[in-house]
């Protein structure tokens, strides 16, 4: 038999720092007993210290848990590699920054089981339209 799911939650958190807190009051209110989400999801992510890690957090009604955690975003591992603040306000008339190919391979076999690529190559041309849409050049 399985369990009755009570809500299922979309966070994003930094690696290895989740605290009982304010930021983690959806939590409370699932039935979630924030001290033990914490230690679990810090020791899931304690090799990501520092980096926005998605979540989703399924809360049953017998008050237990189940953690999923996804790659980090794609504008966030861009913006890390280019070592930019932001992307650009027009990215039709404005290049940032340039990105190697090599770099966006990596990126894309990072984020490969996130997307909805067969392959790297796929994957790679997912990530170059993102670099587009933040102005950011492909190089070779």
């Amino acid at each position: 038999m399985s369990k009755r799911i009570s809500r299922i939650m979309k966070l994003e958190i930094l690696g290895g720092q989740a605290k009982p807190g304010a930021s983690l009051a959806a939590l409370s209110q699932a039935g979630v007993s924030m001290p033990k989400f914490c230690q679990e999801f810090n020791d899931k992510t304690k090799d990501r210290p520092g980096k926005a890690v998605p979540v989703i957090i399924t809360a049953y009604e017998d008050k237990t848990f189940s953690i999923i955690l996804k790659t980090t975003s794609t504008v966030s591992l861009l913006l890390e590699a280019c070592g930019i603040k932001s992307g650009a306000k027009n990215p039709k008339t404005e290049t940032v920054a340039t990105i190697s190919k090599a770099k966006v391979r990596e990126i894309a076999e990072y984020k490969l089981p996130d997307l909805s690529a067969n392959d790297v190559e796929a994957a790679m041309k997912t990530i170059a339209g993102t670099c587009r849409q933040m102005g950011i050049k492909v190089g070779e």
